[in-house]
């Protein structure tokens, strides 16, 4: 008779990158972690559930599997806290001058577009805070990450003619100060 083991280790693979493992059974997370994601999970969940204290008999489970999963599949990560409130202020600013510039585009009858695709070289480090800086640009008006790869974005931009460069610069350095990690200048080549 044959024993079978399964292993609750994941591996994955992706092209140019090394390989990651991921184990929901060992976690280097602290009680702190843990902590900031029960009380994160819960104040979304009494957000959605607008209150109702009926409502947290099926809300507790619901809170403690995200918690598990979350730790299981999203490593601890360290924020300068201090940093959000100026992010959030740059985001906001950023989505209504860029939404205004978009519906200004659409609106005007020479449709005044020049789409194009740019590559723009990342000096923020691979992790979390590649794909919160790849999220952030995707939900800026007039822009959308075309492809992530390691060590640089494209980027489809709605006009040529104005440089996308600086405010994509502009988002990283937000994004790592949120982080609290320094750019990492080597000259990458797409």
């Amino acid at each position: 008779m044959r024993e079978y083991h399964v292993s609750p280790v994941l591996t994955y693979q992706q092209p140019g990158l090394e390989e990651m493992k991921i184990n929901p059974l060992k976690t280097n997370s602290n009680p702190r972690d843990i902590a900031v994601r029960i009380l994160l999970f819960s104040t979304i969940w009494l957000i959605l559930s607008g209150g109702d204290l009926s409502s947290w008999w099926i809300g507790i489970p619901a809170i403690l599997f995200a918690v598990i999963v979350s730790i299981a599949l999203i490593p601890p990560v360290s924020l300068v806290w201090f940093e959000v409130p100026a992010f959030i202020g740059f985001f906001l600013i950023r989505s209504l001058a860029g939404g205004t510039d978009v519906a200004w585009r659409a609106l005007h009858p020479r449709m005044p577009i020049a789409p194009d695709l740019v590559v723009y070289p990342l000096h923020i480090p691979p992790g979390l805070p590649q794909v919160f800086m790849t999220n952030t640009v995707n939900l800026l008006p007039g822009t959308l990450i075309a492809e992530l790869n390691p060590g640089f974005l494209k980027v489809h931009v709605l006009d040529k003619h104005q440089n996308a460069m600086i405010e994509l610069q502009s988002v990283e350095q937000r994004v790592a100060r949120l982080f609290g990690i320094p750019l990492q200048f080597d000259n990458k080549k797409p």
